[in-house]
């Protein structure tokens, strides 16, 4: 059996797996990623064309200070890559005044010291003519939000890795993960053995068929993305339309400018079935649309409520939304990545750089009790948040 030897090993080079390769590598690491497709795939969660950035994070003050080296990381890797990568529009979050989004935006705002708050109903309805604001609604602004673009955000990072020394084999399946032969780590694949002194696992919905005997409670949603057409897309470009969150009675939902000149992205987030990452249905029927029309048509003008395309993605998700960043107590050498519930995607060039640090046994500059594994015991599934 051919077995490779390598300082640390990445499995899943998507989200975060791209960013943790990258920050290793320029660390001059000898790291080599493992990828079951290829980078920027659409088989999991790092596709659909567009993610939220914001940094007034309604899930937990303590993610401002991750988003903000995060904005840093994303303008660091276009310099490196000459790629475009983030376009900031500002931030827009609608809903009751007393509900999660908005209480939550207002306080990491307060905490922070951000450029965010509450923009009175008359002006609301001229800056946003786009959004039918109901009774009772708030809105808030953001100054520091915009879109990402996923797809390409994973490619570039995985070719500056691969640029600045790493490996990266795409195509190849793992099986498992297990202690190795004194201080090392074995990555069990169909062709062979990869042993190293640290494993990073950022595998995303298949992180708990990898390792079992962490017992992590992980569920794996399958989501509905949806693209609307408008009837006049200038209106809608990213400078006179800014990313957006919405809490209504049908749910949270959100919504991107146009990167198209033609279709505007909407989805909601979480409501969707838990499923098997290798059994996922992708075919997308009319039911799996329609809820989404209705949103479109009740709450936003300017748009055709019936869908020109629409796609599938998965979030996993941790029982409390936060993510799960850490050593597993049953794995020697293993860091764990990811179970990003929907609103992770922004954080990945500072996760790269903080699961480096526990890769390398360095203490990371940001804390990280939020993510720690240890909090799992006797949760319960069951989350709200989200932005892809």
């Amino acid at each position: 059996m051919t077995i490779t030897r390598t300082e640390v090993v990445v499995i899943g080079v998507g989200t975060m797996g791209s960013a943790i390769l990258w920050r290793l590598a320029e660390r001059g690491v000898r790291v080599l990623g493992l990828e079951r497709f290829a980078p920027g795939h659409d088989r999991g969660s790092g596709h659909g064309e567009s993610r939220i950035l914001r940094t007034a994070q309604h899930e937990d003050p303590a993610y401002v200070p991750l988003v903000k080296a995060a904005v840093r990381g994303w303008r660091e890797l276009e310099r490196q890559t000459r790629t475009s990568l983030l376009t900031m529009t500002g931030g827009l979050s609608v809903g009751p005044s007393d509900g999660m989004l908005i209480r939550g935006a207002l306080e990491a705002a307060a905490v922070h010291g951000l450029e965010c708050g509450i923009v009175p109903e008359t002006e609301a309805a001229q800056r946003f003519p786009a959004h039918r604001m109901q009774p009772g609604d708030t809105a808030v602004w953001e100054r520091d939000a915009g879109v990402v673009r996923p797809e390409q955000a994973i490619v570039a990072a995985a070719r500056r890795a691969v640029e600045l020394g790493a490996g990266l084999r795409t195509g190849v399946r793992v099986l498992g993960v297990e202690d190795g032969p004194g201080d090392t780590v074995l990555v069990r694949l169909a062709d062979g053995l990869v042993q190293a002194d640290h494993v990073v696992l950022a595998a995303g919905p298949w992180i708990s068929q990898l390792v079992p005997r962490a017992a992590l409670p992980l569920t794996v949603e399958r989501k509905i993305l949806a693209w609307f057409p408008a009837a006049e897309p200038r209106r809608f470009e990213p400078d006179r339309f800014p990313v957006f969150l919405r809490e209504t009675p049908e749910g949270r939902w959100y919504g991107f400018p146009t990167l198209d000149h033609t279709t505007v992205k909407v989805a909601f987030h979480h409501g969707g079935l838990e499923v098997d990452p290798d059994e996922i249905d992708r075919t997308v029927t009319a039911a799996d649309v329609a809820p989404l029309g209705d949103v479109v048509a009740r709450h936003l003008r300017g748009l055709d409520p019936v869908a020109v395309r629409a796609a599938t993605c998965m979030y996993t998700n941790t029982p409390d939304a936060h993510f799960a960043l850490g050593t597993p107590a049953a794995y020697r050498h293993l860091t764990v990545v990811s179970a990003c519930s929907g609103h992770g995607f922004k954080f990945a060039p500072a996760i790269g750089e903080l699961a480096a640090d526990l890769a390398l046994g360095s203490a990371p500059e940001l804390p990280l009790d939020l993510f720690a594994l240890d909090r799992f015991a006797g949760s319960v599934v069951g989350n709200d948040r989200g932005d892809g």
